[in-house]
């Protein structure tokens, strides 16, 4: 009987590994095709490829996604770690490492927590104050001829401003601040612009402007004082920070506000010519056309891609190309461990070369040298110092001592018919001729008396 029921049951079914994650991901890719996920990124890594790895994360579970470069095409910011995004996108699973992930059609962002409540409190009390009323805005002038410009010498925005400029209004004079715009001294920086221009009256109109970014990045234009100052400017301020969608305390107190650093640039050459003006409106009517084309052409190959017939080849693509992102990481490693190991020994071998080396040997004894010639030379010059000395304070004693200084005082020196110095009378006789020496010159005479 237990023989029969074991004969009974069905066979089971034994799996591969890739058998089983192929299943997985044919069912995943069916059922999730075009889906909207809410969370928070974090762990964002861009490859050197340009696309984009990162977690997508809420208080419970999280999930890993993919945002290939090809899909990040009018993406108008860059994802990174806190950030918190609603993703579009399709699941699928890497089956090199067994993960299922949500390859990113494209991004947007949620809201922005304390800086956003910070800054509508801050937008409100302004307000209030009268700072944004239309009534204390001051008009821009006809045809600026000093231009003021306020933003980072090394962004896009400045390149920006400066091609516009320079290609509508060739002989513009154009004053560049550079200041830093982002970072808790960037506020400090765009007061003291603002201060320089007023103070020295040097230009007709300023531009403060600043490529986009997170409400973190531009949080220097919503700073109170930055807002107060621009406020109390005597020259008319325009500001075009950020993106279109994009707007800042900076924004609703400067005379007036532009969209983007490019649509700034523009409003200050507005009055050149209306046929500019033409030309850039139908510049926008076809841009607005072609990118309601390329919406259509999108939505349908995404039509076409979700069919059973194209998911496999796709599948394969991104899989491949996430397998080389990943060799390509191991390959830079590898070879920056190899450059390092590389340098390591070319330094030791330098200075095992530098130790032979008969010219730092020349040189410690050249320097030898030149020090004990100077040592000698020192030497010589304190003997004959000494000596010198010694010789004038001996010519001092021999002047002093010297008969000649006994004949000055009037003193004389007697000597007889040989030479000899007399002392006593009874050295000589009576009629002996006597030689006396003065202090200037001789005299001779005959001794006619002696006496005791």
């Amino acid at each position: 009987m237990n023989q029969l029921q074991f004969n009974l049951q069905p066979e089971r079914r034994i799996f591969t590994v890739s058998d089983l994650t192929a299943r997985v991901r044919d069912l995943l890719a069916k059922n999730f095709t075009d889906i909207t996920v809410q969370g928070e990124i974090s762990n964002c890594r861009p490859a050197a490829s340009g696309h984009i790895y990162f977690t997508l994360k809420d208080d419970r579970a999280q999930i890993r996604c993919v945002f290939f470069k090809q899909q990040q095409r009018g993406m108008k910011f860059r994802p990174e770690d806190g950030l918190k995004m609603s993703v579009r996108g399709s699941i699928s699973v890497y089956e090199a490492r067994g993960e299922y992930q949500i390859y990113v059609e494209s991004l947007e962002p949620l809201g922005r927590g304390a800086l956003q409540l910070a800054f509508e409190q801050l937008k409100k009390q302004l307000e209030a104050e009268g700072l944004f009323d239309a009534a204390r805005k001051k008009p821009l002038p006809l045809l600026p001829r000093r231009i003021g410009l306020i933003t980072s010498p090394t962004g896009a925005a400045v390149r920006d401003v400066v091609r516009i400029l320079t290609r509508r209004f060739p002989n513009v004079h154009l004053t560049l601040y550079p200041v830093r715009v982002q970072g808790e001294e960037a506020a400090g920086e765009i007061i003291e612009a603002l201060s320089y221009f007023n103070k020295k009256h040097a230009a007709d109109v300023i531009l403060l402007v600043r490529g986009g970014g997170s409400i973190e990045d531009l949080w220097s234009f919503n700073e109170e004082k930055v807002a107060r100052t621009i406020a109390g400017s005597d020259i008319p301020v325009i500001s075009g920070v950020g993106h279109e969608t994009d707007f800042t305390i900076a924004d609703f107190v400067a005379d007036v506000r532009a969209s983007t650093p490019s649509a700034a640039a523009e409003l200050v050459l507005q009055t050149r010519r209306e046929f500019d003006k033409h030309v850039a409106d139908l510049k926008d009517t076809l841009d607005s056309l072609i990118h309601y084309r390329l919406l259509e052409l999108s939505r349908r190959v995404h039509e076409l891609a979700s069919r059973r017939g194209f998911r496999r080849p796709h599948d394969l693509l991104r899989q491949r190309r996430q397998r080389a992102d990943e060799l390509t990481s191991r390959l830079a490693l590898g070879l920056r461990a190899r450059l390092e190991f590389s340098r390591r020994r070319f330094t030791a071998a330098r200075l095992r070369i530098a130790s032979f080396d008969f010219r730092v040997k020349m040189a410690a004894l050249r320097l030898r040298l030149e020090k004990r010639t100077h040592d000698l030379g020192l030497r010589a010059e304190r003997f004959l110092r000494l000596k010198r000395e010694r010789w004038e304070r001996l010519s001092v004693q021999l002047e002093e001592r010297s008969p000649l200084q006994v004949l000055e005082r009037g003193y004389a020196i007697a000597t007889d018919a040989a030479g000899n110095i007399l002392r006593d009378q009874s050295q000589v006789s009576i009629g002996d001729e006597v030689k006396i020496q003065l202090r200037r010159g001789r005299l001779q005479t005959e001794v006619k008396d002696k006496t005791d």
